[in-house]
C-alpha cells in the first residue's frame, strides 16, 4: 500500500520524486477501499485459452493492494473455435457489450498466435478496434501482451512490426532506461523476462512516435513501453505473466509439430531456458526421434515432467511487481465513476507531472 505524506518531511518528496508511490494526507482520506473491474480480452487459440485466462489472474490476484479485482473475461465471435474452447467460453465469458455498458477501471489485452503477414488481415483486427477506441476514452488504463502491442501501436501510432530471422524465443535479460514512473518503482535495474514472438518492434520506433520506453533488452529489444501521458495503454512485448513452463508447453507443441510432419525443421531451443542438465536432456530426446526417423529403436514420450523439474522461473517476482504497480496506480487515479480519471488541471503530455498530479 501507498506511504501517506503525513508531514513536510523532505524524504517524502525525495521518494515521490523517484516514482515512489506517495499519497497527500487529503487525499489517502478521501479515498474508499472499493472494487477495480477488469477486462480481460483473451485472444489466445484454443490450446493456450484457459492456461492464458489463469496466467493472468494470477498475477491480478498476486496485488498486494487492499481492494476487490473483480475480472472480467470476453474474446470475440470472430476468432475460430472448437466445440471445447467454445463451450467454455459460452459458459464462464461475458460479452464485449455488456462490458461497454457496465464499464471499467482497467482492461487487459492477452497477445494471439500471428497467422498472417499482414495484422490487419486478422480475424480478430475489426472488433480489436472497436474496443480499443471505446477503451482510449472510457477506461482508465490498458494493459497490452505482445501481439496486443503490435496491433495496438499500429492501429493508434502508425509503428509497423517487422518480421524477425527467426523466432525470437527464450528468457532475455533487460534493463530499466532510467525513465522514472510508477509502473516500474522498486523494480530492479536489471531482470529477466521471457519473449515469444516472430514479429517485432523496437524501441527506436516507440521513441519516434512520442512513446515512453521504460525497459529494453540489447537482444530482445523493447519490453515495455506506455503512451506519452504515462497511463492510458502499458505496452508489454515480453510476456510477464508467463508460467514456469509456459515456454516448455509451446516447445513440446512445436516438437511434436515437427514429428508429425506439419513442421518441417525441428524446433530450436528457447534460449537461455534450458539449462545445465535440462538442455541435456531436451537434446537427448531430439537425437531420439531422430534416430527413430531413421529407422533405430521407438520413440519414448516428450519428457515434459523430467524437464519441468529442471528448468527455473526467473522472471515472476518483477512481472508480479510491475502488474502490482500498475493496479496500484490504477486504483489511485481511476475515479469511482468508472473509466473517468482525475485530471482537472494536469498537463497530460508531462507523463510524471500528469500520474503525481492525479494523485
Amino acid at each position: 500500500m501507498p506511504l501517506v505524506e503525513t508531514s513536510p518531511l523532505p524524504s517524502f518528496r525525495r521518494l515521490r520524486d523517484e516514482g515512489q508511490e506517495i499519497l497527500t494526507r487529503d487525499r489517502a482520506t478521501s479515498q474508499d477501499i472499493r472494487e477495480l473491474h477488469i477486462g480481460l480480452l483473451n485472444m489466445m487459440p484454443d490450446a493456450a485459452l484457459e492456461a492464458t485466462e489463469r496466467q493472468f489472474l494470477r498475477l491480478v490476484g498476486s496485488c498486494n493492494r487492499i481492494a476487490q479485482f473483480i475480472i472480467h473475461p470476453f474474446t470475440f465471435p470472430e476468432i475460430p473455435r472448437d466445440g471445447t474452447a467454445a463451450e467454455h467460453i459460452n459458459q464462464y465469458y461475458t460479452s464485449f457489450e455488456a462490458i461497454r455498458e457496465q464499464g471499467l477501471d482497467a482492461l487487459i489485452l492477452s497477445g494471439a498466435n500471428p497467422a498472417l503477414t499482414d495484422i490487419t488481415d486478422e480475424p480478430f483486427w475489426s472488433p480489436l478496434e472497436e474496443v480499443v477506441h471505446w477503451a482510449k476514452d472510457n477506461v482508465c488504463s490498458v494493459m497490452c501482451s505482445c501481439l496486443a502491442t503490435h496491433a495496438i501501436v499500429q492501429m493508434l501510432y502508425g509503428i509497423e512490426r517487422y518480421p524477425l530471422p527467426e523466432k525470437r524465443w527464450g528468457v532475455y535479460s533487460h534493463r530499466l532506461t532510467g525513465k522514472m514512473h510508477p509502473i516500474t518503482s522498486n523494480i530492479d535495474s536489471r531482470f529477466d523476462a521471457p519473449h515469444s514472438h516472430v514479429y517485432e518492434v523496437n524501441s527506436g520506433q516507440f521513441e519516434e512516435a512520442g512513446l515512453v520506453v521504460l525497459a529494453e533488452g540489447k537482444v530482445s529489444s523493447l519490453h515495455l513501453g506506455v503512451s506519452a501521458d504515462g497511463l492510458r495503454f502499458v505496452f508489454f512485448q515480453g510476456h510477464p505473466e508467463y508460467d514456469k513452463i509456459s515456454l516448455l508447453k509451446e516447445y513440446k507443441r512445436e516438437v511434436d509439430r515437427y514429428i508429425g510432419g506439419i513442421r518441417a525443421d525441428y524446433p530450436p531451443l528457447p534460449e537461455n531456458y534450458f539449462k545445465g542438465q535440462a538442455k541435456e536432456h531436451a537434446e537427448a530426446f531430439r537425437a531420439e526421434v531422430k534416430a527413430c526417423q531413421a529407422g533405430y529403436g521407438n520413440l519414448q514420450p516428450f519428457p515434459d515432467r523430467e524437464l519441468e523439474a529442471m528448468v527455473d522461473i526467473t522472471w515472476s517476482d518483477t512481472g508480479k511487481a510491475m502488474i502490482n504497480n500498475w493496479l496500484g496506480l490504477v486504483y489511485q487515479v481511476a475515479h469511482p465513476d468508472r473509466g473517468k480519471v482525475f485530471m482537472d488541471g494536469i498537463d497530460p503530455s508531462d507523463p510524471i507531472g500528469f500520474i503525481n498530479g492525479c494523485r
